[in-house]
């Protein structure tokens, strides 16, 4: 699934007013954190998440297995909260720009 800038812009407007539906706290990415991206990304399919890592490359790695454990897309890492996109397969309910 590849988005374009135009397409990422477009979410990026979408996100901004949006609170974190997932917080990964102190113990990390656990399977219950994995499991609930996933169901927050298959009913909303684009979420904010609230990472408190200590550094920025604990927080990169954590970006990483989520895009990895859930197939999403990364659309926007700013300090602490990271925006992730993933379509419904079936019936998406944000419709993007064209390419």
């Amino acid at each position: 699934m590849a988005i374009t800038t135009k397409q990422k812009r477009y979410l990026k407007t979408l996100a901004h007013h949006l609170t974190p539906v997932v917080i990964v706290g102190q113990h990390g990415l656990s399977e219950g954190v994995l499991n609930e991206v996933d169901l927050s990304l298959e009913a909303h399919e684009l979420i904010k998440v609230r990472l408190n890592a200590g550094d920025r490359e604990e927080r990169d790695a954590m970006i990483s297995k989520l895009i990895e454990s859930a197939s999403a897309e990364l659309i926007q890492s700013i300090g602490h909260v990271a925006v992730f996109y993933r379509p419904h397969p079936k019936r998406p309910q944000i419709s993007l720009p064209p390419r």
